[in-house]
């Protein structure tokens, strides 16, 4: 059972929560820490929105940090790479449905482009070394996937790995799937946007707050806060 499903929090869940720190920070990219490089081949110029599905651990996480990047409109948690009829938490978290829990971003590449938020899912994230787990969460839905929706990026996808690969940016070898994106559905409601509205949820603080605040180290210029809500008064 993974450790992000206890409901309540007692002192030994705060302390496996904790010990679960190393284990989910992330592989450490080239022998200096140095920042990946830049996708030395990118998706084609597209008008309008445009959709990227990715999966790498829990989708809490994965959801709060494209939610901060400039350019991305949406971000939806959700199941791919299994059945409809599998698509719920409960059964997906058998670990037995081919279902990656996974995020469906919407983003205007004229903003943002397709390889620029791999850069940002394999720097801050997901750690692509590790075999169908991510940090304390184990099972294959959790696995690094990478569903692609047209043969432009999997180009694009394929080509970024095998320059990370070259240029030995992990220290371990990536294990990253690229697949066709053959459906994304939608989670539950109360997965949506869990880490904004549970911040201080020991989960959240150990696991998911560090990547937003890598993702603000690492990618100043794409960094973008919280959206305001605009308050508006009814007479």
């Amino acid at each position: 059972m993974s450790i992000r499903r206890f409901t309540w929090f007692s002192p030994l869940a705060g302390l496996l929560l904790m010990a679960g720190v190393s284990a989910c920070t992330l592989a450490t990219a080239g022998s200096d820490h140095a920042p990946l490089p830049d996708p030395a081949v990118d998706a084609a110029p597209a008008q309008g929105d445009q959709v990227a599905v990715l999966a790498g651990g829990c989708f809490w996480g994965l959801q709060s940090v494209f939610e901060h990047v400039k350019g991305v409109k949406k971000v939806s948690a959700g199941y791919s790479g299994g059945a409809a009829n599998t698509a719920e938490y409960d059964r997906v978290s058998d670990g037995d449905t081919g279902h990656a829990e996974s995020v469906k971003i919407v983003y205007d590449p004229s903003k943002v482009s397709y390889g620029q938020l791999l850069k940002v899912y394999f720097s801050v994230a997901t750690d692509p070394t590790q075999l169908n787990r991510q940090g304390p969460d184990v099972g294959t839905q959790y696995r690094s996937v990478i569903f692609y929706g047209n043969d432009d990026q999997k180009r694009v996808a394929t080509a970024y790995i095998a320059q990370l690969g070259a240029a030995h940016a992990f220290a371990a070898p990536i294990v990253t799937q690229v697949v066709p994106l053959k459906g994304f559905y939608v989670a539950e409601s109360y997965h949506q946007d869990y880490a904004r509205r549970h911040p201080d949820e020991p989960y959240i603080v150990f696991n998911d707050a560090p990547k937003v605040a890598h993702l603000k180290q690492q990618f100043p210029a794409l960094y973008q806060p919280d959206r305001d809500v605009v308050s508006v008064m009814l007479h």
